[in-house]
């Protein structure tokens, strides 16, 4: 038998429509101080349908649109909870109607949805690899691996923003 679309979800329910495991559920409710299930008996978490759509729109927004968390966060704070709810569903009218309108956008906001806190995708194409090996001859190149300097210094900032983040990763364990 189906519940009725107003009744309360278990997580392993919600979990199953959304795809996810129940512990980003979970998580996702310490990051996301608007995701608010009721809790009974025992720990026990019901969701309501509007905590539902919700998720949904973070789900889409973390997994199909590439934002991060706090990305996700400064979307809820500035355009609310309905925007969120709204761009989970597709509604777009929706989305424009609840978009802050261009004049009370801040100068340096372009879009309805903040661009640095994408992630996974490349900020401008290029015809070229990312990383190149220097042709001998060739001046500023590093001998040990055969980068350009410029790669290594990039590839250096690189493995000090993943060394940050393992440091927040261990911290939250």
């Amino acid at each position: 038998m189906d519940k009725s679309p107003e009744a309360f979800r278990t997580i392993s329910e919600v979990a199953e429509e959304l795809e996810l495991p129940q512990h980003v559920l979970r998580f996702w409710e310490t990051r996301f101080t608007q995701v608010k299930p009721m809790k009974r008996g025992g720990g026990r978490r019901y969701y309501r349908p509007e905590d539902i759509e919700l998720l949904k729109g973070i789900r889409h927004l973390l997994y199909d649109h590439g934002y991060t968390i706090k990305g996700v966060q400064k979307l809820l704070k500035s355009n609310g909870n309905r925007f969120v709810t709204a761009v989970g569903s597709g509604d777009a009218e929706l989305i424009e109607a609840l978009a802050p309108q261009p004049e009370a956008r801040k100068e340096d906001q372009h879009s309805i949805f903040d661009d640095d806190q994408v992630v996974g995708r490349p900020k401008k194409a290029s015809g070229k690899s990312f990383f190149r090996r220097a042709k001998e001859g060739e001046g500023d190149v590093d001998p040990a691996f055969g980068l350009a300097r410029s790669d290594d210094a990039m590839l250096k900032e690189v493995l000090s923003d993943l060394l940050e983040c393992k440091r927040l990763l261990d911290q939250v364990r």
